[in-house]
């Protein structure tokens, strides 16, 4: 298949939402098909041969971040340019309502188009605001992907409809067979754990950890704490204690054999995370590694780890009983490594092998469904299918026009066509 991929976000960034089509591009191509990624990058920036630049990003607030986004005239020229050079069988936009190249591809796009929700949040006014420019082109949509359920509900909410929820994939091998680095692996008495995100966005959650730290290390002075991510380390180093310098190193941005090493090698990876998260692939990441993870009880975290089953949690935003299950972790060797093996199990059921096929089954959906001309749902088994998760019996899908309701979120609702598909959604 010829698939063009939209990416909203700056692809010389790191970024949850980047290393996902990145993933995926380059799993696909592996695969046999023919792949062309529209994203921001700036002028000069390395990036992949399949990766064709909408422009240069600018940094805008949203979903609780500075998010590096373009728009306007010249972005919508490149967009019509390259739909009309990629001749694409299907169209893959991921985020279709930031105010970003997405939005413009959705508008100018025509044929087979997929679009994947990847947000999670309560309230957002840049997707209240976007809203009523797309209205209409979201009826385009013949596939919906969430990531997440908490992705899923915040899609329900915020402009209606529905979504197959086909998860976050890791490459798990990668990191499971990644070699730890010496120079980062504990030792008696002094164990060391990982953070790894952007630096200066409080909802990563780094306050939180360094409050929590006092009280750990006055159980476990020797503790060492890696902390990997975007932004500016000198600021971190200055903001960061001097009583707890001595304990946590800041690396920077690191690449991905680097976070792999890390992964591999630290006794624990925190997460402490304080909200807008819908998935936490860098917990999977983790899982894969081998390393047992303790993560806030964000709702979309509590699902990659079962519930705590594959995974410690602590309560959000709380240093004190992030503090005591930290020690807690760390100073219970046979729990410790409890935790981690069953992480490690739960891990492989995001591997992009199992990921990917379940996104293809989309995607050679609504390819038929626009050949078809009507409404098709998914047939067989091919959708994705977690612990817990509960049968969908039908993809949603566009009633048949009706001059009443045309435009109206309204006209969006689950519909049967044909016989009894099996698509999965978690509960």
């Amino acid at each position: 298949m010829r698939i063009g991929i939209v990416c909203p976000y700056s692809f010389d960034v790191p970024g949850g939402v980047q290393f996902h089509v990145r993933d995926l591009a380059e799993h696909l191509i592996a695969a046999g098909h023919e792949i062309s990624v529209m994203a921001p990058a700036d002028e000069g920036a390395l990036v992949p041969e399949y990766l064709v630049s909408s422009g240069k990003a600018m940094p805008v607030r949203y979903n609780g971040s500075v998010a590096r986004l373009t728009f306007g005239p010249r972005t919508a020229g490149r967009v019509s340019r390259w739909l009309e050079t990629g001749r694409f069988d299907v169209i893959h936009i991921h985020e279709p309502i930031a105010p970003s190249v997405s939005i413009l591809a959705l508008m100018a796009a025509q044929g087979p188009i997929t679009a994947t929700f990847h947000t999670s949040f309560v309230r957002s006014r840049a997707m209240q605001a976007a809203y009523p420019l797309v209205r209409t082109s979201l009826e385009k949509i013949h596939g919906r992907i969430a990531v997440s359920e908490a992705a899923r509900q915040t899609l329900i909410t915020h402009v209606g409809g529905d979504a197959v929820v086909i998860p976050n994939g890791v490459y798990v091998d990668r990191f499971a067979t990644a070699a730890p680095e010496p120079a980062w692996q504990g030792r008696p008495g002094a164990p060391s754990v990982a953070f790894l995100g952007r630096i200066d966005e409080p909802r990563k959650g780094l306050p939180v950890l360094l409050a929590a730290l006092p009280g750990v290390l006055a159980r476990i002075p020797g503790l060492r704490v890696y902390v990997a991510g975007y932004g500016d380390v000198d600021a971190a180093i200055e903001r960061t204690d001097p009583g707890l310098r001595q304990a946590v190193s800041y690396l920077g941005s690191v690449s991905d054999d680097a976070k792999a090493r890390l992964l591999a090698s630290v006794d624990a990876y925190v997460a402490p995370h304080t909200g807008g998260e819908s998935f936490g692939i860098v917990l999977v990441e983790a899982m894969s590694a081998g390393t047992a993870v303790l993560a806030s009880d964000l709702a979309a975290f509590m699902r990659v780890l079962d519930d705590g089953r594959a995974g410690a949690t602590f309560r959000n935003e709380d240093p004190a009983d992030l503090s005591r299950q930290l020690t807690a972790l760390l100073t219970d060797d046979p729990r410790r490594r409890q935790v981690a093996r069953a992480g490690q199990v739960a891990a492989r059921r995001y591997d992009w092998s199992t990921v990917a096929e379940a996104i293809l089954t989309v995607y050679e959906t609504v390819v038929e469904a626009e050949a078809a001309g009507q409404a098709y749902a998914l047939q067989g088994s091919g959708g994705w299918a977690a612990p817990g998760s509960r049968p969908l019996t039908r993809l949603l899908r566009r009633r048949d026009r009706d001059p009443a309701t045309d435009g109206d979120p309204a006209a969006y609702h689950p519909r049967r066509v044909g016989p009894q598909p099996t698509v999965y959604l978690e509960d």
